[in-house]
């Protein structure tokens, strides 16, 4: 079984939600639903789900950006057999101080602002040392033009698989690439 967690303002339906069960069909892909724009509520969310599964192998899990923060931070909690990070915002509490004050809108319809409040309850998620075992596959875009790839590839360099492309965006433009060496995980017996 495969889980996608989506970004900060997308949601379940997003694009890569659809590619991944289009895909990786049969297998079963799940796309949990959850406030990604208030980490304390996403975490209490996800961790719900997470305990909720009653699958006989641990699930192997796909976060996008802000979704590979949270991703990261629950692989530690729960047993993942694989953890995958696309353009992972690692370190939120730095990246959305630059959006501090901005009104954003989320892919349901809810409008909020990022303030300080927002940007300090990330820190408490964040995962100093990602090398404790955890297997992690990163895919990462050089051009992202909303997190700089060197974060992830700096926290990962000495135990994940770094697979970093030229050019590209936040949007993540090797998806095809990356569903390709995730099928091999989800595929594995």
């Amino acid at each position: 079984m495969l889980i996608y967690l989506h970004g900060l303002n997308s949601s379940n339906q997003s694009h890569k939600a659809g590619v991944l069960h289009e895909r990786l069909a049969p297998s079963r892909v799940l796309v949990p639903s959850y406030p990604a724009h208030r980490p304390d509520a996403a975490i209490a969310k996800l961790s719900d789900f997470f305990r909720g599964l009653r699958e006989e192998q641990p699930p192997i899990v796909v976060g996008s950006s802000m979704g590979g923060f949270y991703a990261q931070y629950l692989a530690r909690q729960f047993t993942f057999a694989h953890l995958f990070l696309i353009n992972p915002a690692l370190t939120p509490w730095d990246l959305l101080r630059g959006f501090e004050g901005t009104s954003q809108t989320t892919a349901y319809g809810e409008t909020y602002i990022i303030g300080r409040d927002l940007i300090e309850s990330t820190r408490k998620y964040g995962v100093d040392t990602p090398c404790d075992g955890v297997p992690t596959t990163l895919f990462l875009d050089q051009g992202d033009e909303v997190i700089d790839f060197r974060i992830a590839e700096s926290l990962y360099r000495d135990c994940g698989r770094l697979l970093i492309f030229k050019g590209g965006d936040h949007e993540f433009q090797h998806l095809e690439e990356a569903i390709a060496v995730i099928g091999e995980e989800v595929t594995k017996d």
